[in-house]
């Protein structure tokens, strides 16, 4: 697949014609997401196109409620098709009896992050085997990701879509409200644990 090509037909592009060409292409296509601020704007996008796209949620299990009861209502409302990928331990027992979420500037926490996000990732993708992969990831969000692309492909040849890159967290929130769309400012992630640093997930090979 070109993928240089790809970008520059797409430069300047609105999302939903990237998604609309993207789901076009031949294969298995997911999307995933982790159900936290905003992530409602490409679900809904893509399901305007595709409505049985298969959803991928990787659950740390260390979501606040008010996350949870905001992905149950996005399920409810979009009517998404979601398979739910958690980790070998609970959250529960990683506090009680294991020591709880290490520091991010721990050597330990490589392993949580292993553990809790990367593994419960690989599964999914094991699982469901897709050809392209739509994703929210935005370039404005770190400074790893300014140096991505729209269209991009791993090692395994999957293609990887972010249809949002450009979007600002302005337009994302404009976009929610015009849909009338759920959104939960409330979420951690205790593999990023500060916003702006990487999990990994998209930084390494998985």
């Amino acid at each position: 697949m070109d993928i240089a090509a790809l970008n520059q037909e797409f430069e300047g592009k609105a999302p939903q014609q990237i998604i609309a060409r993207a789901l076009g292409l031949p294969g298995k296509a997911i999307i995933t997401t982790h159900f936290g601020p905003l992530e409602a704007v490409i679900l809904h996008m893509a399901c305007q196109v595709k409505p049985d796209i298969q959803v991928v949620w990787v659950d740390h299990g260390y979501n606040t409620k008010a996350t949870y009861r905001c992905a149950e209502e996005i399920i409810r409302k979009l009517v998404l098709k979601v398979d739910v990928f958690t980790p070998k331990v609970s959250a529960a027992r990683q506090d009680a009896a294991l020591g709880g979420i290490p520091m991010y500037t721990e050597d330990s926490h490589v392993a949580f992050t292993e553990h809790f996000k990367l593994e419960p990732f690989r599964r999914a993708m094991a699982t469901h085997s897709p050809d392209i992969w739509l994703t929210a990831l935005r370039k404005e969000q770190t400074e790893f990701r300014q140096s991505l692309q729209v269209f991009t492909q791993d090692n395994k040849g999957v293609l990887k879509v972010a249809p949002l890159f450009h979007w600002s967290e302005a337009q994302m929130r404009d976009y929610l409200a015009d849909h009338e769309l759920p959104n939960e400012d409330s979420y951690y992630d205790p593999t990023k644990a500060l916003e702006n640093r990487e999990c990994g997930l998209h930084t390494s090979t998985l």
